[in-house]
């Protein structure tokens, strides 16, 4: 018997029961979707993030205050409150004149620039009748737009004599123009922030949200600006620092700690400062982003599993129902390999069929977005699934098509 004849009496038997075969080929259906599917949403999920990490650069380095840390060169001491056991030390405040230390290039020569930060809070925005409060408003230098990712698209931003002037210029995202000047062109137009007149030099690029936070609800002006109208003259927020190089980034690190724990007095490994390094974040977030993709795929092929155990079920049954024409085709002279891979074919084509009907489905599915996510469909997870339901097909189908093969033609005969 050829491959061909093979192959009919297999569609031939399948057909028979047109609903089982369907029900069968449901399960894989399911399983190799849902593997495809969960494998696409948590590479979604990882780029997303690392294009979120990205956007900050991957050569900076952000300094902000601890409050549980510290140690000696003035870092003061308040007594211990909610359980704790001893004293604990407040972080001294970063400064400016911290900000001006990390530029010296003799003791920081792999930093480029460094941008001191402070965020003015509560800081309400009107423009004629429009007025909207906005999220996030920067008082730094003009090195801050580079090392942290914001291009501007239209207008300009500020310059070092705005900064030296105190000139009250300011740079606005995309969400705070939509809100306060609609179609109307912002460029050169004076918005009131807390009463106290900024001029519009430039619009920001669009960055999209950044999970529940808008990117683009932001305003940047010069810090001697906020300073005198918004923040006040206190501690800067943050310091953003950025390295010559993405391959100088650990460097520029250890000098930043190196120059704030002298200036500081930090004696301990519990400055009162922390140092947020993108590069390693990025490499921290890929490594469990991946571990969170590989536990999804395991979780999916539970249901390729039972679809397998489902086809020996049903190919167990077909067995059984076909006995007698078992019987019938070996007495007329039908091989033990002929019976074998008829029922074998049987199994594999179910799972093939499935395993394509799978794909189709979760090629469709990652057209959606799911969760706020945009699923990114990974070939080598098409692959595999497709290999594995067709894998089952065989694995899975080899008991039945064994014991379909084993039957003696005489017992076969007489079965009823």
């Amino acid at each position: 018997m050829n491959q061909f004849e093979l192959l009919r009496f297999a569609l031939r038997g399948l057909l028979a029961n047109k609903m089982r075969s369907s029900l069968t080929t449901l399960g894989i259906l399911i399983g190799v979707a849902a593997v495809i599917m969960l494998v696409a949403v948590g590479e979604g999920s990882s780029r997303s993030i690392q294009q979120n990490i990205q956007r900050l650069g991957a050569n900076t380095l952000t300094i902000s205050p601890s409050f549980s840390g510290g140690g000696g060169g003035g870092a003061m001491r308040v007594p211990g409150g909610g359980g704790n056991t001893g004293p604990r030390t407040q972080a001294r405040q970063l400064s400016l004149a911290d900000a001006e230390a990390l530029t010296e290039k003799t003791l920081a020569p792999s930093v480029k620039t460094v941008s001191p930060v402070v965020n003015a809070s509560s800081a309400t925005a009107a423009y004629g009748a429009a007025g909207h409060t906005i999220a996030q408003f920067v008082g730094t230098y003009p090195s801050y737009f580079e090392a942290v990712n914001k291009p501007v698209d239209r207008g300009t931003y500020f310059f070092n004599d705005d900064v030296l002037a105190a000139r009250k210029v300011v740079v606005l995202g995309r969400t705070v123009v939509e809100e306060l000047f609609g179609a109307v062109d912002p460029i050169g137009k004076q918005v009131s922030v807390s009463g106290v007149p900024f001029t519009v030099v430039g619009v920001l690029k669009e960055a999209g949200s950044a999970g529940t936070q808008d990117a683009d609800d932001v305003a940047i002006a010069p810090l001697p600006a906020v300073q005198q109208s918004l923040s006040g003259f206190g501690a800067l927020s943050q310091i953003v620092v950025q390295a010559t190089g993405a391959d100088t980034t650990t460097t520029a690190q250890s000098e930043v700690t190196a120059i704030l724990n002298q200036r500081h007095g930090i004696t301990n490994d519990n400055p009162d400062y922390r140092v947020l390094n993108q590069a390693t974040l990025q490499e921290t977030v890929s490594q469990a982003t991946g571990t969170f993709t590989v536990l999804l795929g395991a979780v999916a092929a539970i249901s390729l599993l039972v679809g397998g155990i489902g086809i020996t079920n049903i190919m167990l049954v077909t067995v059984t129902e076909r006995t007698r024409e078992i019987g019938i085709r070996k007495a007329i002279g039908a091989p033990r390999s002929a019976i074998l891979g008829q029922f074998l074919l049987e199994a594999t084509l179910l799972s093939l069929v499935g395993g394509l009907s799978g794909v189709l489905v979760a090629f469709a599915g990652t057209r959606f977005t799911v969760a706020g996510i945009e699923p990114v469909l990974v070939p080598s997870s098409v692959v595999l699934a497709l290999g594995v339901s067709v894998g089952i097909g065989l694995f899975f189908g080899s008991y039945p098509a064994n014991r379909a093969a084993r039957l003696r033609p005489i017992q076969a005969l007489r079965h009823e």
